[in-house]
């Protein structure tokens, strides 16, 4: 059987057993297994398995339980809901403020969280209530906290950027520091869209009464600045200390969480309710990312010893002749395909054996490409019919939210997250220039 044949073979498996509802890790770690024994008979059969044995290697995994416990301790203690009411107050006077205040509080959750769940469990249940109880349009807000907090999975510390290190085997400090820029392009873009739209239509973008301003003390608003920086000088603080040395990526994970544990003390927050919640979500996300890097172990190793990602490079270069970008534009076409099915998971693992290689071949920056697969991950968060954040919001909105409102709200956003996908492509630099300043490559 040629190499084409089989992949078509191994991958369209895949696609049905998915199509099942199975586990992804088993779907992918089944498919592998079954084979390599089907290829190369019962002495192969533990081929699949030998290669999981890297992930003892990969000592940064650590990194992700620790990441994810930062996150929801800060959610769960009522930090990260602080910071929003900081951005109600001293953004409320600008028309449209509260809208740009929501953004720039999904770029400090992301900066905190590196998942997009707890940005939309903050923006849903807080920010979407205020928002529209002072007369903001909303499909408008909607969309604005559907599209910010996808924002999660492109700002370190990204959990989604350590999976594709893990399986790309790419430094994790060099993705973070790639998705820096194009997160902050993306969140610039949101806010300048916000800004102008409710510039030439006020009516859905009011400023905050002057009366409401009044009530608010200088007192008031220099306390509500306090208790916001305290989350992010946690960040400050773990970040800084990796950037400078003194910390490894591990060390500062730990930091990270030993920090959160205690701002939420100093908070008044410090409960059993609260580690329970951040511990069982912790080992619940951990346990999966974990799972699904086993699978693709699995998988990749059987695939990478058919020399199946040699001679699908031969069909679509020698043979078709496509153009390496070309080839790069179908990649990325296929990841918001499939994540209008898929999560982002499951996306690259299902793809990284027959992508990540044929990138690296292609001549592109596998660096560079982390950024743009993780951009059309957050393009397909709010693409119907099963965008991650589309059920997200329809679970926690309220009533007078409709699902038509929040298919309706996302359009802008979709074709706002395209443009910053296709600016950063022509422009490599705006996610390469930091990391190959700090590791001075």
């Amino acid at each position: 059987m040629s190499s084409e044949a089989i992949t078509l073979f191994m991958f369209g498996t895949m696609m049905v057993l998915l199509f099942t509802g199975q586990r992804v890790f088993g779907v992918i770690g089944f498919v592998g297994s079954a084979a390599a024994l089907w290829l190369w008979g019962q002495g192969s059969f533990e081929m699949p398995f030998n290669a999981t044995f890297q992930v003892l290697n990969w000592y940064p995994l650590i990194t992700v339980p620790f990441f994810i416990f930062m996150g929801y301790m800060l959610s769960e203690s009522g930090m990260a809901s602080n910071l929003y009411r900081l951005f109600h107050v001293w953004f409320g006077p600008v028309r449209g403020g509260l809208a740009l205040g929501t953004i720039g509080l999904m770029v400090l959750i992301a900066a905190l969280n590196g998942l997009s769940v707890a940005g939309m469990a903050i923006g849903a249940t807080i920010a979407l209530p205020q928002l529209l109880r002072h007369g903001y349009n909303k499909i408008m807000v909607t969309g604005v906290i559907q599209a910010g907090s996808s924002l999660g999975i492109l700002i370190p510390p990204s959990v989604v950027l350590v999976l594709y290190a893990m399986i790309a085997r790419q430094p994790v400090l060099d993705l973070w520091l790639a998705g820096i820029g194009p997160g902050l392009l993306m969140a610039a873009i949101f806010a300048a869209y916000v800004y102008l739209r409710c510039l030439f239509q006020p009516e859905i973008g009011p400023a905050l009464p002057a009366e409401e301003r009044a009530r608010i003390t200088r007192a008031e608003k220099f306390a509500l600045l306090r208790e916001g920086i305290l989350p992010l000088a946690i960040f400050f603080v773990m970040m800084s200390l990796f950037m400078t040395g003194v910390t490894s990526l591990v060390e500062s994970s730990v930091v990270g969480a030993v920090l959160s544990m205690l701002g939420a003390w100093w908070a008044g927050n410090l409960n059993r309710k609260t580690l329970e919640v951040a511990t069982r979500n912790t080992l619940g996300i951990s346990c999966m990312f974990l799972w699904i890097i086993l699978g693709a172990l699995c998988f990749s190793s059987v695939y990478d010893g058919l020399g199946a990602v040699k001679a699908v490079k031969t069909l679509l270069i020698d043979t078709w002749e496509f153009s390496p970008w070309v080839i790069l534009s179908l990649m990325l076409l296929s990841f918001i395909i499939m994540g209008a099915f898929l999560d982002d998971t499951a996306m690259l693992v299902i793809v990284a054996p027959l992508y990540i290689p044929l990138v690296r071949s292609l001549g592109f920056d596998p660096i560079w490409f982390g950024v743009l697969y993780t951009i059309t991950c957050q393009i397909a968060y709010i693409t119907p019919p099963f965008g991650y954040n589309l059920f997200l919001m329809r679970a926690m909105a309220p009533p007078e939210i409709t699902l038509v409102d929040i298919y309706r709200s996302i359009v802008p956003f979709f074709f706002l997250m395209v443009l910053s996908l296709i600016i950063i492509m022509i422009f490599p630099q705006i996610a390469l220039w930091l990391p190959n300043l700090v590791t001075g490559r």
